[in-house]
């Protein structure tokens, strides 16, 4: 491999020095159009066997990556076997292999660039957990080097992105989970087969609570530490001088690397009301919104907002800033409440119905409290069968579609008309030119 710095290679040199080539074989193109020739996947590693151990690399390892998933989901599961760790900031790495080895008592790989993690012809599959930006970029090349991906949610940056990575996941048969664990949560999954099954009666209108922005003080721009390859972090983001509140988990209030809150906790909550609603491979229709911005620093997402989503059969989902986080479900024979600590319903005797052998079951990853738990069991049982994953690419693609197109709303301040099988908006340039973005070079899909 090339070992340039990245954002100093030319295209050529970029291109011969990626995992995949990065020629995104299902990626589309900036005028949407797709490659005329497309790279073959590596050939994958044989299928593990039940009682085998999936090799993983993990692709990200601040704060969620490394004392969340790397110590609470990979390093416990005797499933597992962490071969590598790779992030733009040493320290973080550094700290990952140091808790891998503390654990385990293994020196494992060690890497800036995720390129050089991706050439291991010995590592099954990956776990993402880089800022919004990063995530087709990494994750298509990762499935183009032939490995499963579990990828964190909101899971992009644009609605493109999405497609992009639906058509690659699809291309190579790649088991792809998307972060949005509330859906191997017992709660989520009880208040979802509940609605699904009429126990409220007929679906008038979702609203989700999902919080608005909480950036805190700006900080002046300065130096980056030593530590960090700034400019490989910003990556396909436009050029920006560093500050402390640009980066690590202050990325998510700059719409150059995430969607705010709106993402953030939007890809949870409105995920569940599309699951509650039955309309995971589709969407809304219709979008309407209102926000504010934050007016101390430059932060440019909404900060408060609510966001007004009509589904063709009439249903409303109502995405609001304000009030308690979680997902209501308003039936004509009453209404349902979920989040993360508690499931309640208007009538106390609707949450001990039991469901009947003709009711809708839905797809159901285990019942340990511990979502995560779940989550990762059911990725790692797929990569075994080759079956989809609960949150599938295409799950997490539309759950964060839903998201983007609130955004959008908010930003053009207008009715928009949504078509959710082209994935375009209807009769409407402006907001078409906002389903995807350029990338800085060399980065491309």
């Amino acid at each position: 491999m090339n070992k340039k710095t990245p954002q100093r290679m030319g295209r050529r040199q970029f291109l011969k020095g990626t995992a995949s080539g990065l020629a995104v074989a299902s990626a589309l193109l900036s005028n949407g159009a797709q490659a005329a020739e497309k790279p073959a996947a590596r050939p994958r590693r044989a299928r593990p066997g039940a009682n085998d151990r999936v090799v993983i690399g993990s692709i990200g390892v601040g704060d969620l990556g490394r004392r969340h998933h790397l110590a609470n989901c990979l390093l416990p599961n005797e499933r597992i076997e962490v071969a590598a760790v790779c992030d733009v900031d040493r320290n973080h790495r550094d700290m990952a292999a140091q808790m891998v080895k503390d654990r385990t008592g293994k020196r494992i790989g060690n890497y800036k660039d995720f390129r050089d993690l991706l050439d291991r012809k010995d590592i099954d599959a990956v776990v993402v957990v880089t800022p919004d930006h990063w995530h087709a970029i990494i994750s298509i090349a990762a499935m183009e080097a032939g490995k499963d991906v579990y990828c964190e949610k909101p899971l992009t940056l644009t609605i493109d992105q999405g497609k992009a990575m639906v058509r690659t996941a699809r291309r190579y048969g790649t088991v792809f989970q998307t972060g949005n664990m509330q859906r191997s949560d017992p709660r989520f999954r009880k208040a979802c087969e509940l609605v699904r099954n009429g126990k409220i009666g007929k679906i008038t209108k979702v609203t989700t609570h999902i919080g608005g922005i909480d950036a805190g003080k700006w900080e002046p721009v300065q130096t980056p530490p030593a530590e960090l390859d700034w400019n490989f972090w910003l990556g396909p983001a436009p050029y920006a001088d560093y500050s402390p509140n640009r980066c690590h988990y202050q990325f998510r209030w700059f719409e150059d690397y995430s969607g705010g809150k709106m993402t953030d906790w939007g890809a949870h909550h409105n995920d569940i009301a599309q699951w509650g609603l039955g309309m995971d491979g589709t969407g809304p229709v219709k979008v309407h919104g209102k926000g504010t911005f934050h007016e101390n620093g430059p932060h440019d997402v909404p900060g408060s907002f609510e966001v007004t989503y009509t589904y063709a059969n009439g249903v409303e989902l109502i995405c609001h800033s304000e009030g308690e986080n979680g997902a209501k479900f308003h039936g004509e024979d009453g209404w349902l409440f979920v989040n993360r600590s508690r499931i309640e319903a208007s009538d106390p005797a609707i949450l001990e119905i039991e469901l009947g052998p003709d009711d809708v079951r839905l797809y159901n990853t285990g019942d340990d409290p511990n979502n995560w738990v779940n989550h990762y069991a059911n990725w790692l049982d797929c990569m075994n069968t080759r079956e989809r994953c609960l949150c599938d690419v295409e799950v997490g693609h539309r759950s964060a579609t839903v998201c983007h197109l609130g955004n959008i709303a908010i930003k053009l301040g207008r009715e928009l008309q949504w078509d959710p099988k082209a994935e375009l908006f209807v009769n409407d340039d402006e907001a078409n030119r906002m389903v995807s973005r350029p990338m800085r070079a060399p980065w491309h899909l």
